[in-house]
């Protein structure tokens, strides 16, 4: 009875999920207005002399914006809708809480955009630019085109400075004119002069002008001495803008007199290392790429929760700096949970418990342990597969072998080294897995590495079920993969991404490419080595793996509607691995594969592919894995109640093998059509800020194994999708 209850659970979920946005897309959308008033249904903005102007820019000063849609379509304006205002049941203040009201149209809205864009254009150098308002009424719903007339455009004739007489800094400054972005032949706009203030005020600034900042600044234009000409004098005084003459002081160059670095006394940590992130010193010039650098590096300690550096003028060209560090949580504890199901009642729990310190050797020494598992199995049945794994790694702030002085940037590499001991029993077999390695990490501008020159595995396999035996017996490159072997090579992984925040909450983009080489440097010794029946080189009696694999993952996240409270993410994935030379096939546990809370969730972990090919009978818990992967997805996220959303999602993809010895998990591009699973689902997650819980019902579209599309007719039968438990987005 319970199993029962658990095989028909992803139905019922799904549909019930399905049931409300049904619901959602079938009431009108003006139904709650009040006499008189009107929802915004669209704003539009038109140049009517300018062809080349991207009038996207303006959009975001538009004051007033309307309730955003996808395809035309906002379930949570239908459900607002739902209710009438004057109902106060229960059951009405609920579709107001969880739905969104409509836009009202506001003229006074209309009329601050048009103040706002004007505005803005003469900003960016179109003077005395004209806009106005086309509005238009279709029901309840109205429509607002915004016609902007560009104004005129200025280009600078000539440019001079006026420079202090005083010290050295129009020596400097002259120094300089070749990197002053305004130059003559430029349009002359406001945005372009402050983005040559803020690039000056930077620059001199790193030259030791610790009083100098973009208020010295003045620049005055004429175009009354010669009609039709723009001349523009650049000038740069001894005071600031907001001053008047007799607060002038020379521009001198600031000297550092002294440093002090404090923080809380019950934090035990070498001080040592502390001078040597340092890059304010005694005597030296002072210098705001100093500051910066300093900052950033301690920062990238993580043990405090602030950096704050403040330099306090003594003299008339010296400055005292004084770091104060604010103590953050040393240690702690991380725990995350993922669960599966489907209607075929197999479930799979994975939960993970890690701990985290991030000064053990006083000197900013990160260390982690990590406690995983991974259970799968049916109510009922005494089969079962298990999972255990332990890992350890140590962070340390510096590049071991080299001092602090070789680096002058503000990231500094930290050099990792790990442990991790994984054992699987299967009903097929046991498998003990012992890793390794030691590399590099850190971060060029936005771009974060890990170089890893020694990588090893070591795989044992025991306690074999016959029947699988017997099928790897008849299956040359099954028995390669399922075989002990050592894996020693190289790897690396290359991340940028325009946010670092957890959880972002803006439009963000990202790229992830991550390789491995192994086998090559101990290929060289492999005539010196005892081979196996097989004439492959064995090292300490097992055989070593040799291959090249690498994984490509794009993805970008749209941030939309009123305050980008809903998004569109999506993500494109793409891998291969291929094996030579002592090896016929890839190590088990570097091929890929797909499904699971994160990848094709209308399937569970490794139960689809590769290809075309059914479920490989020789498991008794699916492993379909393969040398190759592609997949996309895309998923639109929006927001329901409280810290409740919602989600609505389709994901594309499979993995595939090179073996011509196997024309159903082959790729084949001529093929690649029918090969390619689909599913769709919908989603419910909780987003605490700094946590999202999760839970995604899919059901299948098209199933390669099957070789047929599946639709609602299809979606209550045995193994037509998954319900999947996780933490955090998919991706």
């Amino acid at each position: 009875m319970i199993g029962e209850m658990m095989r028909n659970r992803p139905h019922r979920l799904f549909t019930a999920l399905l049931a409300v946005l049904v619901l959602a897309v079938s009431c009108s959308t003006t139904r709650v207005l009040s006499e008189g008033e009107y929802r915004l249904a669209k704003n539009r903005i038109e140049v009517t002399n300018s062809k080349k102007f991207d009038s996207g820019e303006l959009s975001q000063y538009i004051k007033q914006q309307p309730n955003a849609t996808l395809l035309g379509w906002n379930p949570l304006l239908s459900i607002y809708n739902w209710a009438s205002p004057e109902n106060e049941s229960f059951a009405a203040r609920l579709c107001r809480k969880v739905g969104t009201p409509p836009v009202v149209y506001s003229p006074g809205a209309v009329e601050s955009t048009i103040a706002n864009i004007e505005s803005h254009l003469e900003y960016i150098g179109y003077y005395h630019s004209k806009v106005s308002s086309d509005i238009r009424v279709n029901g309840r719903k109205v429509a607002v085109n915004y016609l902007v007339h560009l104004g005129k455009q200025y280009p600078i004739d000539s440019l001079s400075y006026t420079l202090p007489e005083r010290g050295t800094f129009a020596e400097d400054f002259m120094e300089d004119l070749p990197n002053v972005s305004v130059k003559v032949g430029d349009i002359l706009s406001e945005a372009n002069l402050e983005d040559e203030t803020v690039r000056g005020t930077a620059h001199f600034r790193n030259l030791g002008y610790f009083t100098f900042s973009k208020n010295n600044y003045i620049f005055e234009a004429d175009t009354i001495s010669v009609p039709g000409k723009l001349f523009l004098d650049m000038r740069v005084n001894e005071h600031s803008r907001n001053e008047n003459e007799d607060n002038a002081q020379t521009l001198n160059k600031f000297l550092i007199d002294s440093v002090t670095i404090s923080h809380s006394g019950d934090l035990r940590f070498r001080e040592s290392i502390l001078r040597d992130l340092n890059t304010i010193r005694p005597g030296a010039m002072y210098s705001e790429g100093d500051v910066r650098t300093t900052y950033t590096r301690l920062s990238a300690l993580k043990l405090f929760s602030s950096v704050g550096i403040e330099m306090t003028q003594t003299d008339s060209n010296l400055v005292n700096c004084a770091i104060n560090l604010s103590q953050s949580k040393l240690q702690g504890f991380k725990a995350n949970l993922e669960a599966s199901t489907n209607s075929s009642g197999l479930m799979g729990v994975s939960p993970q418990l890690s701990f985290f310190h991030k000064n053990i050797f006083h000197g900013g020494e990160w260390l982690n342990l990590s406690f995983m598992g991974n259970f799968q199995f049916m109510l009922n049945d005494p089969i079962r597969s298990n999972e255990f794994g332990v890992s350890a790694g140590i962070s340390f702030p510096r590049f071991l072998g080299l001092p602090y002085s070789i680096f002058t940037g503000p990231n500094i590499p930290r050099t990792e080294v790990n442990a991790s001991y994984n054992f699987q029993d299967r009903p097929e077999y046991t498998r003990n897995i012992f890793s390794t390695s030691f590399g590099y990490s850190g971060v060029l501008r936005k771009l974060n590495y890990q170089l890893y020159p020694l990588q090893l595995n070591i795989v044992q396999l025991s306690h074999m079920d016959e029947a699988f035996y017997e099928a790897l017996s008849r299956n040359p490159f099954m028995r390669y993969a399922y075989s002990n072997h050592f894996d020693a090579g190289v790897g690396g992984m290359l991340y940028i991404s325009s946010s670092n925040d957890p959880i972002p909450t803006v439009s963000y983009r990202y790229l992830r490419l991550s390789s491995d080489l192994s086998g090559n440097v101990i290929s060289l010794f492999k005539p010196m080595m005892r081979k196996d029946d097989d004439g492959r080189g064995l090292l300490f009696g097992i055989p070593f793996s040799q291959y090249v694999r690498a994984e490509l993952t794009l993805g970008s996240t749209w941030r939309i509607g009123r305050g980008g409270r809903q998004a569109i993410a999506t993500r494109l994935l793409a891998g291969a691995g291929h094996s030579y030379g002592n090896s016929s096939v890839l190590p088990f546990e570097k091929q890929f594969y797909v499904g699971g809370a994160n990848s094709m969730r209308g399937w569970q972990a490794r139960s689809l592919g590769p290809g075309t090919s059914p479920l490989n009978q020789s498991f008794i818990i699916p492993s379909q894995t393969g040398d190759m992967r592609l997949e996309a997805n895309i998923e639109y996220r929006f927001p329901l109640v409280w810290k409740l959303e919602g989600a609505l999602f389709t994901d594309a993809g499979n993995v595939w093998n090179f073996n011509r010895d196997d024309p159903e998990g082959r790729f084949d591009i001529s093929k690649l059509g029918e090969s390619i699973a689909m599913d769709w689902g919908l989603g419910l997650r909780v987003n605490l800020s700094f946590l999202v819980l999760r839970i995604d019902a899919a059901k299948k579209l098209h199933d390669p194994a099957a070789g047929k599309w599946l639709g609602p007719k299809d979606w209550t039968k045995k193994g037509s999708g998954a319900v999947h438990f996780g933490v955090g987005y998919p991706f």
